[in-house]
């Protein structure tokens, strides 16, 4: 039988008690690896399963899927993804990953742009608020608040990456990110300026 095993974004022991029973039976363990990255590598899971892990880059997943669905048929055989094995990317598109300043670069880019050309863009100007999040759930996982501009120049480590655009924010979040805040000592000043209350 061929499983699907998720493996959340942290580390090697964000698997499942489920999850890592089957690893530590099955015949074969492949490790996706071409459309998302895990924070720690192939040697910390087979480490921690106590079993080898053989790495599925895009050409064995595309080209040779029929071979390890054949070997599933008499064995169990597991594919282990990142995150969640059903939430992931159309298998044809390719994966494409950016740091949070190199996405909010993208987005200043688009906006002056469109700006150029006459067009108005409401939702995305250069001072909206955003977050920038990093390795969430890892041991060194980074937030940080500030604006698009901001984000620009902010570093959050290694991937993954996520960039939140803030919409209306209750109090209570203000008040969390205020605490992650690029520029703490313009931040209230800029929540205010940019009518996110």
């Amino acid at each position: 039988m061929l499983f699907l095993v998720g493996l959340g974004l942290g580390d090697a022991k964000d698997i499942t008690v489920k999850g890592l029973e089957i690893v530590k039976k099955a015949k074969t363990v492949y490790l996706e690896a071409y459309t998302s990255i895990l924070t720690v590598g192939k040697d910390a899971l087979e480490e921690y399963y106590g079993r080898e892990v053989i790495l599925a880059d895009r050409e064995m997943v595309e080209q040779h899927s029929d071979d390890m669905l054949k070997e599933a048929k008499s064995e169990d055989i597991v594919f282990l993804v990142v995150g969640d094995p059903f939430g992931g990317r159309h298998i044809y598109e390719p994966p494409r990953y950016m740091t949070v300043s190199q996405a909010a670069s993208q987005l200043l880019e688009i906006i002056e742009k469109k700006r150029s050309e006459g067009q108005e863009n409401l939702s995305l100007i250069e001072d909206t608020m955003c977050v920038g999040v990093a390795r969430v759930g890892a041991d060194d996982q980074n937030i940080m608040a500030g604006t698009l501009k901001q984000m620009v120049n902010t570093d959050l480590g290694a991937p993954l990456h996520s960039l939140v655009i803030a919409g209306h924010m209750h109090p209570l979040e203000i008040d969390m990110l205020r605490l992650f805040a690029v520029d703490k000592n313009n931040f209230d000043e800029l929540v205010k300026k940019h009518h996110v209350l």
